[in-house]
């Protein structure tokens, strides 16, 4: 079948004001007195809210048009909208009556279902190119006996062969190689993440005109860290469009991939419309806003192991028109089962390098997830429910490599 499509047609205008405007369940249980259903009142208030900011920017036009990267670099499109020293960005949406409203939407007395949104670790797990590369290579450290020639031929650590103590303790613990980094796998970015140069001694520029060299030090950022995201708790809508692409026969749309699965082909771009059709397909009756977190389901996971480098050449995405149509609807994070959330097709981006990630950090706040795996969720149709993450507490990284969750209740088939 064919899905009607919305108008959003693209405009030029200054540079400066643009934007302005397979991992299995883990557990099951159902749900008691803990989430009490919503009245009819609190349920119409949630949705008046919601829909209030929809309709503020409902018909509004979003352009691809790349930002003014001298202007941003002289400061034009970094001044955070929450204050002059804010490091959390849109994660100040993420209130406790959000958070309350969130964990409420899930129904009484109804099985929910928690998922594992984390790519499964590996050694040799595929991650963007760089010198020193990324690797998450583990090799695992015994002591208290002879783990054999073996287990050290292979990588192993033996350390030490006595064991502990009269009561002769022995164990085992992880090693990292070097380069380990939480910028590979699932993860979180940060606002310190990526910024816009200068071409001057200060370095560049990040979120809410932090220059480079007021920011670093050899052993972290001081500013914009992990430690200003800790954990949270928040609604969580999965945007299946892959799915949304098989059912409606779009076979250039997508391909399938060596395990069977539908995956968007290489370098598609993830258009407002399909954002929206999808969402109607899904039934999800809720406006997408402040403090929630759109998690885009394209299939990309699914080369992770059979092509990993296919899964590193490429990646179907958003581009600058869809960073900016979440961006006036302040969610707290956009997220995607991709590497890197944007396409990279040059045809799309004229050969800038990721300019979404500039605009959502840089503009707003808004931090990106990453290889999210959704496919759990998506076969149970729990599409809209709760979002957990609790990102690594460490000061001064980057980003928060810690699997995510999401709590769900199986749901309806979409309209096909």
């Amino acid at each position: 079948m064919r899905f009607d499509h919305a108008h959003h047609h693209l405009s030029r205008r200054d540079a400066l004001k643009l934007g302005g405007a397979s991992a299995a369940a883990v557990t099951t249980t159902t749900l008691l007195s803990a989430a009490p259903a919503l009245g009819q009142d609190e349920e119409e208030l949630v949705d008046r809210e919601a829909e209030a900011l929809a309709q503020s920017v409902r018909g509004q036009s979003y352009s691809d048009e790349m930002f003014d990267v001298a202007a941003a670099a002289a400061g034009g499109y970094w001044v955070s909208p929450y204050g002059p020293d804010d490091q959390r960005g849109t994660f100040n949406e993420l209130t406790a009556e959000r958070t309350g409203r969130a964990l409420r939407q899930l129904r009484k007395g109804l099985d929910v279902k928690t998922y594992q949104l984390g790519e499964e670790m590996f050694n040799g797990f595929p991650a963007f190119p760089s010198a020193p590369p990324r690797l998450h290579d583990m090799f695992l450290l015994a002591f208290g006996y002879d783990a054999g020639a073996d287990f050290v031929a292979g990588g192993g650590i033996q350390s030490g062969f006595d064991a502990l103590g009269p009561n002769l303790v022995i164990g085992h613990e992880e090693r990292f190689a070097e380069n380990f980094t939480l910028q590979i796998g699932s993860q979180i970015d940060g606002l310190g993440h990526v910024g816009i140069g200068t071409g001057d001694e200060r370095g560049g520029r990040f979120y809410n005109d932090i220059y480079a060299d007021d920011l670093i030090t050899p052993t972290g950022t001081t500013k914009l860290g992990n430690e200003t995201m800790g954990p949270m708790v928040t609604r969580g809508v999965i945007i299946d469009v892959v799915g949304m692409k098989v059912a409606a026969g779009a076979t250039d749309d997508f391909f399938v991939a060596p395990n069977g699965q539908p995956v968007l082909r290489d370098n598609y771009r993830i258009t407002i419309d399909d954002i929206e059709n999808a969402l109607r397909r899904q039934r999800v009756r809720k406006a997408i806003g402040p403090g929630d977190v759109p998690i885009l389901h394209t299939g990309w996971t699914h080369l992770v192991r059979d092509d990993p480098n296919r899964y590193l050449t490429q990646e179907p995405g958003i581009y600058l028109a869809e960073a900016r149509y979440f961006t006036d609807r302040k969610v707290a994070m956009v997220a995607s089962d991709t590497w890197g959330l944007e396409v990279l097709d040059p045809a799309v981006t004229g050969g800038n390098a990721f300019p979404c990630h500039q605009e959502l950090f840089g503009h707003t706040g808004i931090r990106i997830g990453e290889s999210f795996v959704t496919d759990a969720a998506v076969a149970d149709h729990a599409y809209d429910g709760v979002l957990i993450a609790t990102p690594e507490n460490v000061p001064g990284a980057t980003c928060g490599s810690s699997p995510p969750a999401f709590m769900g209740q199986p749901g309806r088939a979409p309209r096909d």
